[in-house]
């Protein structure tokens, strides 16, 4: 009996090697796009839909703006982003800002490619809406709102 075991090709008796899955969910490229867009001046996303997001008042999947499409064998992500923009500045310009600012982000913090950054200008605000929009924007109530939501999934 010991002769068939020694006989035995011992690469069979070897265990497979580990397999590591990592799923990121589109929900955290959305924030990952929200934050880079937060930093950038003379942009906003479409009326009232940053501050729901922030505040986490969208729907549990989706924000109004950024849509997320991941490509599984390529190990990449596509973005499409939705924004409103200061009127004055030049597009061409605050293009090349706001995608090389999602793409270093979530790069970074994913691990992943970024294939496209799909940017779609909506609308041209004047100086005054921008900043009745800012004003909305309550920063301590927003790290509060994100700090409970987060605490709560745990």
């Amino acid at each position: 009996m010991n002769e068939k075991f020694n006989q035995m090709d011992t690469k069979e008796l070897d265990l497979p090697e580990t397999v590591f899955v990592r799923d990121i969910e589109g929900r955290v490229f959305q924030a990952i796009a929200l934050q880079c867009l937060s930093r950038i001046e003379g942009v906003a996303l479409l009326e009232g839909n940053l501050i729901d997001s922030f505040l986490g008042r969208d729907g549990p999947d989706r924000i109004k703006g950024v849509s997320v499409d991941q490509d599984q064998k390529n190990h990449s992500v596509n973005l499409k982003i939705e924004v409103n923009v200061l009127y004055g500045l030049p597009l061409p310009a605050k293009a090349e800002e706001i995608q090389t600012a999602i793409v270093e982000e979530v790069s970074k913090l994913t691990g992943l490619h970024v294939g496209r950054v799909h940017l779609i200008f909506k609308n041209l605000m004047t100086a005054h809406q921008m900043v009745e929009e800012v004003e909305e924007l309550d920063p301590p109530q927003i790290e509060e709102a994100t700090a409970a939501e987060f605490s709560e999934e745990l």
